[in-house]
C-alpha cells in the first residue's frame, strides 16, 4: 500500500467498520490466519495501540496452545496451511524477548521452534539464533555484525524469517556442533515429553 491508500483507508468508515467486525470474528473463532489479517491492518493503519495488543496477545495464546498440543502429539510444523502463522508467532515472541535481553527466555522459545519445526533452511537459521542467545549477544549487534541485509530471493513463506548471514551457515553449525548439543540436552526438559 501506498501512502496515500494507507492515509484513505484509515479514515474511510466502511473500511474501519469492516475491520472492526472483521476484529470481533477472528477474535471468537480464533483463526490465526484471520487474527494475522487484522493485526497487519491495525499495524499498517497504524491504529489503537490497545486493539493491536489484544489481537497479538490473542495470537500468542493461541500459537501457544496449538504448539504444546503439536509437541504432545510428536507433531511437526510445516511452513503452509496455519503452520506458518504458529512458527511465525513463536518467532517473533522469540525476536521480541531476545530485543528485551530475556536470553534466557529467547532461548528456550529458539529451542522449541527447532524441535517443532521441519524446514532445513529454517532449522538452520533457528539454531544459529539460539547460540546468539545462549552466549548473551546483543540482537542489535547480531543483526548489525552477523544478518546479511540483502536476504537472498525465497519463497515468500520465508518473509517472515531471517535466514541470511555474513558467515557460512554450514560451516558455523559445524563449528559450534558441541555447544549445541549441550544447549539441547539442556533445554531437553522443556518439552515435557
Amino acid at each position: 500500500m501506498t501512502q496515500e491508500e494507507i492515509i484513505k483507508a484509515s479514515t474511510d468508515p466502511e473500511f474501519l467498520k469492516y475491520l472492526e467486525q472483521r476484529e470481533k470474528e477472528v477474535l471468537e473463532s480464533k483463526d490465526i490466519k484471520g487474527l494475522y489479517e487484522v493485526l497487519d491492518s491495525l499495524l499498517i493503519l497504524d491504529l489503537d495501540e490497545q486493539r493491536i495488543n489484544k489481537i497479538y496477545e490473542a495470537i500468542l495464546i493461541e500459537a501457544f496452545n496449538s504448539i504444546e498440543t503439536k509437541l504432545k502429539n510428536n507433531k511437526k510444523l510445516i511452513l503452509n496451511s496455519d503452520d506458518l502463522f504458529y512458527i511465525r508467532a513463536f518467532y517473533e515472541h522469540s525476536i521480541e524477548k531476545w530485543s528485551r535481553d530475556d536470553f534466557k527466555g529467547a532461548k528456550e522459545l529458539f529451542f522449541i521452534l527447532t524441535q517443532i519445526v521441519d524446514d532445513d533452511l529454517l532449522l538452520d537459521a533457528l539454531n544459529i539464533k539460539l547460540l546468539a542467545c545462549a552466549n548473551n549477544e546483543d540482537m542489535e549487534q547480531f543483526y548489525d555484525t552477523k544478518v546479511e541485509h540483502q536476504q537472498n530471493a525465497r519463497d515468500e513463506r520465508y518473509g517472515y524469517f531471517l535466514l541470511d548471514f555474513k558467515f557460512d551457515t554450514q560451516k558455523y553449525l559445524q563449528e559450534n556442533i558441541t555447544n549445541l548439543k549441550n544447549i539441547y540436552t539442556e533445554l531437553k526438559p522443556l518439552l515435557g515429553v
